[in-house]
């Protein structure tokens, strides 16, 4: 959290007239930010109205000190993606298929049935539902538990969410005890290990972090919305029982897995979002996991 941006700027307005600065610096949060995010920002932040063309100039970024909170660039709050780019070949979890990614209609041969140069592409996807960072709902573990189509969406969206650290390089096995002295109750809980860091590498798949039996009891008793891990998975699978899975999906308690970019999260004060298509007998499935922070 020590990125910032440098940067000229020239905003025109749509009724004429227009505002430049020059060798401007603002805090970002993680390593970049769009021209378009910093034009936004700009708009925001100075409450400008009636505007036409933006241009950024002169970008860069430089390592230096925040001097202020990480910049808004929705003028109310902004996103940060907490989920893997999902790849062709892609293995998320050893053993199972990775996508298969391709076009089911290329844009060569879509050609034919327009005139001129426009060309479309249609792809084809072919993937088990535990690929990338995906949510699990009670049907995964439980025949007669609910599937993605019949939690309620709300459950999926918008959460009120907490960040607990727990660095792998302290422990692998996050318990109960490392999770008290946090106002938990009706929240989403995001457990940062930092194992993201191993993603798409053999060291992943191995020995990772993962929440012990007595947490997820903790977890069920205190009544959390969700549960998310940057981890390869939230039980151990070391053994042959997922006592985690069991306790969480036995009280409707969702869980995701495989987050990143958690290091750039407060503690508090942000909403969690993990929505899933609306599939009916499936419970598991790839999400694009956000957090919303305020300015």
């Amino acid at each position: 959290m020590n990125k910032r941006v440098k940067f000229d700027f020239d905003i025109r307005f749509t009724n004429g007239g227009g505002i430049r600065g020059e060798d401007f610096r603002l805090d970002i949060a993680g390593d970049d930010i769009s021209d378009k995010e910093l034009a936004d920002y700009i708009v925001a932040d100075m409450r400008l109205l009636m505007v036409g063309e933006t241009h950024i100039l002169n970008k860069e970024i430089i390592t230096e000190p925040h001097k202020r909170k990480p910049i808004n660039t929705g003028g109310q709050s902004y996103l940060v993606d907490l989920s893997h780019t999902i790849e062709d070949g892609l293995v998320t979890y050893k053993g199972l298929p990775a996508p298969i990614i391709c076009d089911y209609l290329s844009r060569e041969d879509s050609a034919k049935f327009y005139d001129g140069d426009t060309t479309f592409q249609i792809g084809k996807i072919e993937m088990v539902t535990n690929t990338g960072t995906y949510i699990d709902c009670p049907f995964y573990r439980y025949a007669d538990g609910k599937d993605l189509s019949e939690v309620p969406l709300e459950r999926f969206a918008d959460l009120d969410a907490v960040v607990i650290r727990v660095p792998y390089t302290q422990s692998l096995a996050v318990t109960a005890d490392m999770l008290r002295n946090h106002e938990i109750r009706n929240r989403a809980v995001l457990v940062h290990t930092g194992w993201d860091t191993h993603w798409n590498t053999p060291v992943y798949y191995e020995n990772h972090p993962y929440l012990t039996e007595d947490a997820a009891i903790y977890l069920r008793d205190c009544a959390v919305q969700l549960v998310g891990i940057d981890s390869h998975n939230i039980d151990n699978t070391q053994g042959r029982t997922r006592p985690v899975h069991s306790i969480l999906l036995g009280a409707e308690i969702l869980i995701v897995e495989h987050l990143c970019n958690l290091s750039l999260l407060p503690e508090d004060g942000f909403t969690f979002s993990a929505v899933p298509p609306k599939f009916k007998g499936a419970g598991t499935f790839p999400v694009r996991a956000m957090a919303r922070l305020s300015k």
